[in-house]
């Protein structure tokens, strides 16, 4: 009987951007669909989780940011999710930040965009619970940032 692969493990740090009442979001096509990312992505080694965040921001979007704070911490396991056979093998961990514009907002344009991306959008917080946001798990903790701050849980655990 033939052992499993042991997945891989990999790192990433996303952001969320916040100005004017609104949040920075990739658009993409993916998986045939239409939809929304944050901004980014894979760690490097010997890297902070922080300058990955402020890296991949810059390469994506074309802004520079300043880290505030940890929002949340997620994870997702493959096997545990909609495709178990196919992402048995992945193991996710992102860690999700607070992040503000240090260069100006309306400037975006990134100089090493994901295969995917096929734009940046500034949406209004309000309607995030409404448009197609992915991991839909973030969306709720994402609109409620324009709620008075209220103690949430920052690990959000293995999901999807």
């Amino acid at each position: 009987m033939t052992e499993p692969a042991t997945p891989e493990i990999r790192t990433s740090a996303k952001a969320v951007i916040l100005h004017d009442g609104q949040i920075l979001l990739i658009r993409a096509s993916w998986e045939d669909q239409e939809c929304y990312f944050l901004p980014g992505g894979g760690q490097h080694a010997r890297e902070s989780l922080g300058d990955t965040v402020v890296r991949e921001v810059d390469e994506e979007t074309g802004l520079t940011v300043t880290v505030e704070r940890l929002l949340w911490l997620r994870e997702y396991i493959g096997a545990n999710h909609d495709h178990p056979e196919t992402e048995a093998n992945t193991h996710r961990i992102e860690a999700i930040f607070l992040c503000t514009p240090t260069s100006d907002p309306g400037q975006l344009g990134g100089h090493a965009q994901d295969e995917v991306q096929t734009g940046l959008e500034w949406v209004p917080l309000g309607n995030i619970p409404a448009i197609n946001l992915l991991p839909q798990t973030i969306r709720q903790p994402i609109a409620s940032l324009t709620e008075v701050p209220q103690p949430q849980d920052t690990y959000l655990g293995d999901v999807a």
